[in-house]
This record gives C-alpha cells, sequence and structure tokens, in this order.
C-alpha cells in the first residue's frame, strides 16, 4: 500500500514538472522588449523563436542520457540547461552583458531542449509507475504544460507588473526549484507488481477526480489570472499554487478505495484507455481477428466463393478503375489494422502519414506561432498592456483543449467515434479563429480568436501521441512521432518568416535578416494578410484532415466490432 501512496506522489510531482516547464509558451511577454535591446527587425525575432521550438528537434538526446544516466539526474540537466539557457538571455535583456545575436539564437535553442528534456522525464516517470493507465497518466500531466504561461503570468504580476524581462528569471529559476522539490519522490520511486483488474478500475476513477480538479485549476486561472495588480495577483498565485498542491490527498483517496468502490465506482464504467486507443491484449487480439479473417478470404478465393468487390485482405485495396478521384485518393493505401508497426521507411511511404503531417503542420503549429506572435500582435493594436491577459486566455484554453482530448477515453464505453474523426473536429476553430482575426477589429473579437486557437492548439498537441501509435504503432510511437514533430520547426520558420515579412513591410522599412534596424508597426494592416494567409492554411489542414478521418474510419470501426466480438467470448 505504500507502494501505490507513492506512486500518486510521483504523479504530483510530475504535473508540478509539467506546470512550471512549459517556458516556451511566454514567449511573446518579453518579446517585444527583447526586440527593442537586441535592436532587430520583427525577421530577426521570429529567428528566435524557431530556434526555441528547434529545440524540440534534439529531444533524442534525452533518451541518450537515460541510457547513461538516472533519470533524476537527467531531470536536473534539464534545469540546469534552462538556468544557463534562459539567465543569460535575462542578463543581455537586463543590459548585464553584451552579446551577438547568433550567441543569443544559441542560448534560444538550449533553452527550447531542456523543455524536451523535462518532458521525456515525465513520460517515463508515468510509464514506469502506470503501466496499466499510462495513458490516462500522460494525459492528464501533459495537460497541465498548456497552463504554465498561465502562472508565469500571474507569478510576474505578484513581483513586478511592469518588468518584462522578469519572465526570463523566473524561465530560469522556477524549474530549478520544481525540479528540487519534485527529486524527494522520484527518489523513492517504488517497485510496483501488476495490479489486479479491480486496482485498475479504482486507479481510472481517480484519474477522473484528478481530471475534474484539473478543470476547476484552469477555470481559476483563466477568470482571475490576469490581474495586473501585485497585492491581488500575490493572493490568486497562491490560491493556485493551492489547487496544484491539492492533488497530493491521493494517497489519502487510495488508502480509502474500499469505500470508494462500496459508493462510487459500480456507477462508471472504464473500458480500456487513451493514447494507444487499446490495451497490449486488446491489439494482439485485433490483430488476430484481421488474420484470421485474410487467411479465410484467401481460403474461400481459392474456391470462388468470395466476391472481389466485397473484401478487403490487405493494407492496399484495389480500386475500381470506373471510381472517380475522390473515391482513389480515399481509398488508395487504406489502412486495415490499427496498431500495426511502421517503420521509419514504411512511414514515410504512407499517404495516411502526409495527410496527417498536413493536418498538424496547419493546425497545432500554426497555433503556436501565434502565441509567439502576441507580443507585437497587441502591441500593433496599441494594446500592449493586454498581453498578459492574451497570454492567459491562450494558455487556459490550450490547457482546456489539452484536457479535452481525454475524454473520448471516457465516453469510448457509450459512444465510440475514430480519433482522427476528433482531430477534424478540434482542427475546425482554428481557420475560423484566423479570418474572425481578419475580419474584426474589436478587443472582444481579438479574445475569441485567440481562445479558438488555444483550445484547437491544445487538443491536437495533447491527441497527436495516440493518433501516432493507433495508426503507425505503439511499438513504434517513439521514432515515429519525433517524425511527426518535425514539423513544428519547419512550421515556426515558415509561418513566423510570413508574419515578420508582412510585418516589416508594413512599417514602412526594407529591413532584411541580419541586420541592426528596428521597426515597430502599428495599425490593422500589421497583422491583416497575415491572418487570412494563416486561415487559409488552416483550411488546407481541415481538409487534409477529414481526408484522414475519412480513409482511417473502416479500421478503427473494425477495431472496435473485433474489441466487442473478443469481449463476448
Amino acid at each position: 500500500m505504500a507502494g501505490q501512496s507513492r506512486k500518486w506522489m510521483i504523479l504530483v510531482a510530475t504535473i508540478w514538472l509539467q506546470a512550471f516547464t512549459g517556458t516556451n509558451f511566454d514567449f511573446s511577454a518579453y518579446s517585444s522588449r527583447f526586440k527593442t535591446v537586441l535592436g532587430i527587425s520583427q525577421v530577426q525575432l521570429n529567428y528566435l523563436a524557431v530556434a526555441s521550438d528547434l529545440g524540440k528537434a534534439f529531444g533524442w538526446s534525452s533518451g541518450l542520457a537515460l541510457l547513461h544516466f538516472p533519470l533524476w539526474i537527467v531531470m536536473f540537466m534539464a534545469a540546469f540547461m534552462g538556468l544557463f539557457g534562459y539567465g543569460v538571455q535575462w542578463l543581455v535583456i537586463r543590459n548585464l552583458i553584451s552579446l551577438p545575436y547568433f550567441l543569443v539564437f544559441l542560448l534560444c535553442l538550449l533553452a527550447g531542449c531542456s523543455i524536451c528534456w523535462f518532458n521525456t522525464v515525465c513520460f517515463v516517470l508515468c510509464n514506469q509507475n502506470f503501466p496499466a493507465n499510462r495513458s490516462l497518466a500522460i494525459s492528464l500531466t501533459v495537460s497541465f504544460n498548456g497552463v504554465s504561461a498561465a502562472l508565469y503570468t500571474l507569478a510576474a504580476n505578484a513581483i513586478d507588473p511592469s518588468s518584462d524581462a522578469l519572465y526570463l528569471l523566473l524561465n530560469a529559476a522556477i524549474p530549478l526549484i520544481t525540479s528540487i522539490v519534485a527529486v524527494f519522490p522520484i527518489l523513492r520511486q517504488p517497485d510496483l507488481d501488476p495490479l489486479p483488474p479491480d486496482a485498475v478500475h479504482r486507479d481510472s476513477l481517480i484519474f477522473l477526480f484528478l481530471n475534474l480538479l484539473a478543470v476547476l485549476t484552469g477555470i481559476y486561472l483563466l477568470f482571475l489570472g490576469s490581474s495586473s495588480e501585485s497585492s491581488m495577483a500575490g493572493l490568486l498565485l497562491s490560491g493556485a499554487i493551492f489547487l496544484l498542491v491539492l492533488p497530493m490527498c491521493i494517497p489519502g483517496v487510495v488508502y480509502a478505495k474500499d469505500w470508494f468502490h462500496r459508493t462510487v465506482h459500480t456507477s462508471f464504467q472504464f473500458e480500456g484507455s487513451g493514447f494507444l486507443l487499446v490495451d497490449d491484449f486488446d491489439l494482439e487480439v485485433h490483430k488476430d481477428i484481421v488474420s484470421r479473417e485474410s487467411s479465410l478470404h484467401d481460403s474461400l478465393l481459392v474456391n470462388g466463393i468470395v466476391d472481389e468487390s466485397v473484401t478487403c485482405g490487405s493494407s492496399l485495396n484495389v480500386m475500381d478503375d470506373n471510381k472517380g478521384c475522390c473515391e482513389t485518393i480515399i481509398g488508395k493505401g487504406q489502412l486495415v489494422m490499427l496498431g500495426e508497426e511502421h517503420s521509419a521507411k514504411l512511414l514515410v511511404s504512407r499517404m495516411d502519414f502526409w495527410l496527417y503531417y498536413i493536418a498538424y503542420f496547419c493546425g497545432g503549429t500554426i497555433g503556436l506561432v501565434y502565441s509567439n506572435n502576441l507580443g507585437q500582435i497587441a502591441q500593433s493594436l496599441g494594446q500592449s498592456s493586454m498581453t498578459s491577459t492574451l497570454i492567459t486566455i491562450y494558455s487556459s484554453f490550450s490547457f482546456f483543449g489539452r484536457l479535452l482530448s481525454a475524454v473520448p477515453d471516457y465516453i469510448r464505453a457509450k459512444f465510440y467515434f475514430a480519433r482522427t474523426g476528433w482531430l477534424t473536429i478540434a482542427l475546425l476553430p482554428t481557420p475560423v479563429a484566423f479570418f474572425l482575426l481578419a475580419g474584426a477589429e474589436s478587443i472582444l473579437a481579438l479574445q475569441a480568436g485567440t481562445a479558438l486557437i488555444g483550445l484547437s492548439s491544445g487538443f491536437i498537441f495533447a491527441a497527436a501521441v495516440s493518433v501516432t501509435s493507433e495508426l503507425f504503432g505503439p511499438n513504434s510511437v517513439g521514432v515515429n512521432h519525433n517524425i511527426l514533430i518535425s514539423n513544428i520547426p519547419i512550421g515556426s520558420l515558415a509561418y513566423g518568416l510570413l508574419a515578420a515579412i508582412v510585418y516589416d513591410s508594413n512599417a514602412g522599412s526594407s529591413i532584411m535578416p541580419f541586420t541592426s534596424d528596428t521597426s515597430v508597426c502599428m495599425g490593422r494592416n500589421c497583422y491583416f494578410l497575415t491572418f487570412l494567409l494563416w486561415g487559409c492554411f488552416a483550411v488546407a489542414g481541415l481538409t487534409s484532415s477529414v481526408l484522414l478521418f475519412l480513409r482511417t474510419r473502416p479500421a478503427y470501426e473494425r477495431f472496435e466490432r473485433n474489441r466487442i466480438a473478443s469481449q463476448l467470448y
């Protein structure tokens, strides 16, 4: 029982790590000040944002570190990378030291890499301590990464609301402090025996309560987290910290499991979960059924019994020459079975992967680039004082989007829908938001658009690992997901460069990259064309996700039929 209690303490520590290490989300809070101090153009500022996102491309290095060092040492290595990367940037922005632009670029790259290392540590902790409910643990903890910007905004307002540079100092120090606090439960990590089915169900119920508490935390930060009064911000920050500490009561819930089982648990039904859609046993049953169906089909075909027009025995369906273009696109090379392992070479040859890649590139990534530009967007509209409010709105709704990504797992028993269909629904708000931002000038439209983009991108970020593992295999998800998220630095560069060029051209300057001139654009035209173009890209992403859904829906429906059939025997 002590081991069961300690694993929940580790979960709380993981939540803290995620909540305080999403430091890339507050870039827009100090970007305008950084641009002035360094004397750079909007294009050059975009390169610094790209450097932070490019750090994700080096996330694989954390896996190598784990092969040679204990988990807690890797965590502190990540903390010190952030301390150095953000700490030196703080010295630069305070004019205490002067560094060439290229070295500042490398510091942003190092800081971005530290975030990926923290994410790896959190993933490993969830995987080790919640093998039966790893998907619920990962989805819950990853959600708190989206609330980092709101927490840092509260902390900065509580200390000195007028200092933009303070964000960099907090980015440097708080992850290290959090690591020091989290190391104690991590060092006491228990050896856990496999859980019986009733214990797995009990843990699922506890995760449900934790998600409800997370929703309460998000609502609190959304409505109260943007206060700029120092005294009020201090009280609100204390309340937010209390909500983050509150899950520590979970060990008591574990000890009271019998009472929960008698009074609450029988009202709920959990049939597996999450990121992998199915547990390993269900996946093997599904593969066995598909294999037997294929064998039966081949046997009947030999005897002339089967009509070829109504069968599908392999991953590639043979298309009728009389079918139209749309049917060909939807049917060619369709996946037949979920969870089939894909090597990197096979992955990049799949049309489904590229549809998925485009949907992510034109959905979640474009939302991340929008958040990086919030500082300049607010400044161009003469609303610089609203920057912290916009950051809090984006952060809070991104948090809600991440939490919503777990809803399909909880309602699966009563309403089953392909996860690629949920992905399509999640992409809908993004083009709506960008066209709203382009067509309206009001502050309300700016806030509503920011909320919609945050909600959409948050869902996509959290659901991406599950979609990747379902479509292309759970054992290959590490490599395949890293290939997928290569679109983040590419999109950060492309979308950010587009926005920067439009911004600088409307500022009446002919600034080229790597010059020392600084321009400030004021007015609606600074981002009008950018919003239109981003909206068109988002429509392309939505179209791609619809095609992905139509192509993968038969595989999801087939899996669900096989899963239900396997439970009847």
